[in-house]
């Protein structure tokens, strides 16, 4: 490996939306590149990648139960868009000569494997990426979680949020431009003061496993790279 790369094995959490670039639904191809090269850029390093991806730029569970469809029904139907994405991610991947499997928390044997802890890991051993399909394919917890979860399985040195902002904020910087940048925290104060970073239960158990989280911007082109290579990107939460 790299004398670059600060981590061995690191685990990388996309949201649904990352994959829409600037449409307002479905699978952008641009940025479907995008993010296949940014991932190329850490793999050349030598670090073993492991990719959560959202469905959220497809469907997404918590907002349809809110409109009155059955809350079970409506995540299993956004982990099934989780799988649409990470195929997507994965023939992208591939086309970088990147070998990847895609596994499910819900049988699908026809287009991707079973979730098996022990040959994900083997298969990272083995210098291929593993994307982790259909979140926890448990109803009521998120795509977040199912990262964090994950992550502690792999024995992930890192947990690599990507989203559509420079980091973790005072408040949202979309809607107050004067919101306040925050470079490292604990998570004990995410959790108190309510930071919107990720959900709950998955901020718990990153806390209770120790487990360091890193959010960043997706967007800023070369970002994963210089996380990786332990850069002041983003923000860190211990």
């Amino acid at each position: 490996m790299a004398a670059l790369s600060q981590y061995k094995r690191v685990l990388l959490k996309l949201s649904g939306e990352a994959l829409m670039g600037d449409q307002g639904f479905g699978i952008c191809p641009d940025m479907i590149k995008y993010v296949a090269e940014e991932v190329r850029s850490i793999f050349d390093l030598g670090v073993q990648v492991g990719l959560v991806v959202g469905g959220g730029n497809i469907f997404r569970g918590i907002g349809a139960a809110s409109y009155g469809m059955d809350r079970t029904t409506a995540d299993h139907m956004g982990m099934l868009a989780t799988v649409i994405n990470s195929l997507a991610l994965q023939d992208s991947l591939e086309k970088k000569g990147i070998q990847t499997r895609v596994q499910s928390a819900i049988s699908m044997h026809e287009v991707a494997e079973p979730y098996i802890m022990r040959r994900a890991i083997r298969h990272l051993e083995k210098g291929r990426v593993v994307i982790f399909a259909a979140g926890t394919g448990n109803p009521y917890f998120t795509t977040d979680t199912a990262a964090v979860l994950r992550a502690q399985e792999i024995h992930a040195e890192v947990l690599m949020k990507a989203t559509k902002v420079d980091g973790l904020y005072d408040s949202d910087p979309v809607t107050n431009k004067g919101a306040k940048f925050i470079s490292r925290i604990t998570y004990r104060e995410v959790i108190e003061r309510q930071l919107k970073v990720m959900d709950m239960t998955a901020i718990s158990l990153a806390m209770d496993n120790n487990l360091p989280l890193i959010v960043f911007n997706l967007r800023s082109k070369g970002a994963i790279r210089q996380v990786i290579c332990g850069e002041p990107v983003g923000t860190v939460i211990r």
